[in-house]
């Protein structure tokens, strides 16, 4: 069981990016992923599925400027997404921005994705919020073929463009893994372009069916991180641990007083798991 830390850096931060990557690395945790919002619109119709909307979604720094500071002073951490909106991302952008961030940190990103729950967010981006599934589907074609092939092209209902000439490609081959989030309506998204799955919050009961039914629909063994939404209470991450997941991961605020600390509790939690699976 591998265990990991899911959070957003914002100018509101008590902890630079640097500081938290070597801290988290250094604990022992495998994999740090953060969120992604480019803005939140003042109008606003979306309810945030996790309860209050905290206000630091406003105030968020770009994913890829923080991992890519984390690299720099990180050797084995994974870096990932958790989750990126690549329904409205341009795909030939984004496509260059992971491929540079997988090479520069040696190989250790992946690309988690979603739709996200803020269509408004979407809108004002010029994109169809009900299309969102589709585009992020098509945007991720769109990208494999650009980190595959040295003269690449797609032509599609969403993306279309001639051939063209694009590098670096990322260092890990065919292309970093995709994590794919989201719940039961994903597994198409999952089985059609997708290495992973990040399920949406549920309890662990609720997830053991889900999985079998993905794996069953994919005909192979999907991956799977939880990203656990809420306290760590150890009763209910133990059932997550119990499950055939690859990795738990945590959330955390870096907004926090003194978030170094908080990571130590996570330490201590995650060693009583990891006695409990040993035994």
């Amino acid at each position: 069981m591998k265990f990991g830390i899911n959070c957003t850096f914002t100018d509101r931060s008590t902890v630079t990016p640097a500081e938290y990557g070597r801290a988290v690395e250094s604990r022992g945790f495998d994999s740090i992923f953060l969120a992604e919002h480019t803005h939140i619109p003042v109008k606003e119709v979306s309810p945030y599925p996790f309860g209050e909307r905290p206000a630091s979604l406003y105030h968020t720094v770009d994913p890829f400027v923080a991992l890519s500071v984390i690299a720099a002073v990180t050797d084995r951490l994974i870096l990932g997404t958790g989750i990126s909106l690549i329904a409205q991302r341009d795909p030939i952008t984004t496509a260059k921005v992971i491929a540079s961030l997988d090479l520069v940190s040696g190989g250790r990103f992946i690309f988690g994705i979603g739709t996200g729950w803020n269509a408004e967010e979407m809108a004002t981006h010029g994109g169809n919020p009900a299309k969102r599934g589709a585009v992020a589907t098509e945007h991720v074609l769109a990208m494999k073929e650009i980190w595959h092939h040295d003269e690449a092209e797609f032509h599609g209902e969403f993306v279309d463009f001639d051939p063209i000439y694009s590098w670096p490609k990322p260092v890990q081959r065919p292309h970093p893994p995709i994590y794919v989030g989201g719940g039961e309506k994903a597994f198409a998204r999952v089985v059609q372009v997708g290495d992973g799955w990040f399920p949406n919050p549920v309890s662990p009961d609720e997830l053991a069916p889900q999985i079998e039914r993905l794996r069953a629909l994919a005909g192979r063994r999907v991956p799977v991180t939880v990203m656990h939404v809420g306290p760590a209470e150890a009763d209910v991450v133990a059932g997550y641990g119990r499950l055939d997941v690859e990795r738990i991961v945590f959330p955390a605020d870096t907004e926090a007083s003194d978030p170094l600390t908080a990571l130590d509790h996570l330490v201590e939690l995650t060693a009583t798991l990891k006695e409990g699976v040993s035994a």
